[in-house]
């Protein structure tokens, strides 16, 4: 059995719909955050899957600045998080609608 394009489209669809579900079901800020990661990931899944199908690089380019892209995010969401958590004590996603109080 040979690994065509088809599975990785299917793996990342099914990636991204646990992302996309974790964003809009979870309150939690971190688990959010790592919904977000993770349909990140599909992106960058689909972006290597059509790249070497068409044998260009093109798509494995746009990968790696997604990458850079979620190093940042990740970076600012851990910085929000711990923000979040030293003024409210909760990290539910409700109560951080604003920084101040």
């Amino acid at each position: 059995m040979t690994i065509t394009i088809n599975h990785f489209l299917i793996v990342s669809f099914l990636l991204f719909g646990i992302g996309l579900f974790g964003v809009l079901a979870r309150r939690n800020f971190l688990i959010v955050l790592m919904s977000v990661e993770l349909m990140m990931n599909a992106v960058n899944l689909n972006l290597v899957a059509f790249s070497r199908r068409l044998s260009s690089l093109t798509g494995q380019v746009f990968s790696v600045f997604v990458i850079t892209i979620a190093a940042g995010e990740a970076a600012i969401g851990l910085a929000l998080t711990i923000s979040l958590f030293r003024q409210r004590k909760t990290l539910n996603v409700e109560e951080a609608d604003t920084m101040l109080g």
